[in-house]
């Protein structure tokens, strides 16, 4: 049995954050019930580019496996109707909407209570439900900007540079899951759900850390540095070499001691300026130009077979497909298989979080939904209402109109 298979959770999720955090939760077991809104086509996620086709995309899919899909209107009133008994039979609540949408909604635990008094709203939104951006929306990119990832990323003199990857998004996903979690773990103890105000700008802003704190308490002005090197732990960053590029760290003095060593620099060894980490970081334009000049002389994987004999920590910068085939990745078994009537064999990664005994997690998993594909086993099973039930809240239109696409509960 999986740890979270005792848990359900209705959701109101879109593009990518939300349903980023919510697959961790189904990975683990969670039934995750996403409730698609046939105004509107169901998820956006269900058409993003460039491998796209009618309702499917391989963007979808790497962020909804092992969920359920049922379309539902709860701006209408038979749809808010089937809505509430859904809440009556779940656990939680999430989303990710607008930070005035919860409230428009009335999907906060205030407007739900009545129907489950244990219910946990889980709202992950932009900027929170709360502030002067409250009714703005927030996607990762403006979220980069706007927190000073942008303005701290990049080279010397280059433009401000976003992550390679929707780091906010995808952070603000797990800490939604998180505060899930623990609301949760709260409301079975005390029988009393409650509201979890999450977002992304909050997600961004903790994620500022130490350079936050030098800031706010020693004036710390920060500044990019070449070859993404660290702030203050001289060496370590990336390094050209004959072919390619190497990342080198050294985050204790034993490692720069090994550094040098391997490297056959002698003289620098001897160099009271390079001696400690406070010497190197105030004389790094003397040190790092010796280091480069000698990274360039070897190709990136002569150093690394020489570095990591001598024990310095150290990696080829891979590209994407290099990642994808280290060996490492396929050990820890990151890269995991679906069957989809459209694409066939579905390869992507596999959810970190990990709970039990090694393998235990990974069992086959389910290939995202297809929109409203399980409307029959929700409204059956979970929502318990008969055939005359359902006929009479589709009548009124709380599965969207009969035209719409979708197969049809």
């Amino acid at each position: 049995m999986k740890p979270l298979q005792d848990v359900r959770v209705i959701s109101l999720e879109q593009y990518g954050a939300g349903p980023f955090g919510s697959m961790q939760l189904a990975d683990l077991g969670a039934e995750i019930i996403k409730l698609e809104d046939p105004t509107l086509g169901g998820d956006i996620a269900r058409y993003i580019p460039p491998f796209a086709e009618a309702e499917d995309s391989l963007f979808f899919e790497s962020f909804n496996r092992n969920k359920k899909s049922m379309n539902l209107d709860i701006t209408n009133e038979a749809g808010r109707e089937v809505f509430e008994i859904l809440v009556s039979n779940a656990d939680a609540v999430y989303s990710n909407l607008r930070g005035d949408v919860p409230e428009k909604l009335k999907i906060r635990y205030e407007d739900l209570a009545h129907c489950n008094k244990a219910i946990v709203c889980c709202s992950l939104t932009g900027f929170g439900m709360t502030g002067p951006r409250r009714a703005e929306p927030g996607y990762d990119y403006i979220l980069q900007g706007l927190s000073g990832w942008m303005d701290l990323t990049g080279e010397p003199g280059g433009p401000p540079t976003k992550s390679g990857l929707s780091l906010v998004d995808y952070s603000g996903g797990f800490v939604a899951a998180i505060a899930l979690l623990a609301g949760l773990h709260a409301a079975r103890r005390d029988g009393v759900g409650c509201d979890c105000d999450l977002s992304l700008y909050d997600t961004a802003i903790s994620l500022l850390t130490y350079p936050a704190t030098w800031h706010m308490t020693a004036a710390f002005e920060p500044q990019r540095t070449r070859h993404s090197a660290h702030p203050s732990l001289v060496p370590f960053q990336n390094f050209e070499t004959s072919d390619s590029w190497i990342v080198v760290g050294c985050a204790k003095e034993k490692f720069w001691q090994r550094l040098i060593a391997v490297m056959e620099l002698p003289e620098i060894a001897r160099d009271e300026r390079f001696a400690t980490f406070a010497s190197r970081m105030t004389h790094r334009e003397e040190l790092l130009p010796v280091l480069e000049v000698r990274f360039l002389t070897r190709t990136t994987r002569e150093w690394i077979e020489m570095l990591q004999r001598g024990g310095v920590p150290c990696s080829p910068v891979h590209t994407l497909a290099e990642a994808l085939v280290e060996p490492q990745t396929a050990a820890r078994e990151m890269v995991i298989e679906t069957q989809h009537p459209r694409f066939g064999t579905v390869r992507q990664v596999a959810s970190a979080v990990r709970v039990g005994p090694p393998g235990h997690d990974r069992i086959p998993s389910r290939r995202a939904p297809q929109r409203n594909e399980d409307a029959n086993y929700v409204l059956g099973e979970v929502a318990g209402l008969d055939a005359a039930a359902i006929k009479r809240f589709r009548q009124a239109g709380a599965f969207g109109a009969l035209s719409d696409g979708g197969k049809r509960s």
